[in-house]
């Protein structure tokens, strides 16, 4: 099982979980140099639909990034809310169509 991050990660994205993760499994669409160059006040207008999302190849499932997420974002796979139930599905897609890209 690896974490997924959910959708009220959507225009927050927080790069804490980043920081903390040895796998280094945590990316988004966005570079995040870029992203951490803008002030978190500024994200959600400049990328409104914009989220972070776990590799569930890479993840080690550690939890490391957990207690990080402000918002609570981030779940254990097999404990997503049934609200999130899709983000499951979203978060291995980013990665799916991030390989098609190389």
């Amino acid at each position: 099982m690896s974490y997924v991050i959910t959708s009220p990660c959507v225009g927050t994205c927080d790069t804490a979980c980043v920081d903390v993760c040895p796998a280094d499994c945590i990316h988004g669409p966005v570079p995040l140099d870029a992203l951490r160059a803008m002030p978190s006040t500024e994200r959600a207008a400049q990328f409104p639909t914009l989220q972070l999302f776990i590799d569930p190849d890479d993840c080690t499932d550690c939890g490391a990034c957990l207690p990080e997420c402000p918002i609570e974002a981030i779940f254990e796979e097999h404990g997503v809310p049934d609200v999130h139930e899709a983000d499951i599905d979203r978060n291995a897609q980013f990665y799916i169509d991030r390989a098609l890209q190389l």
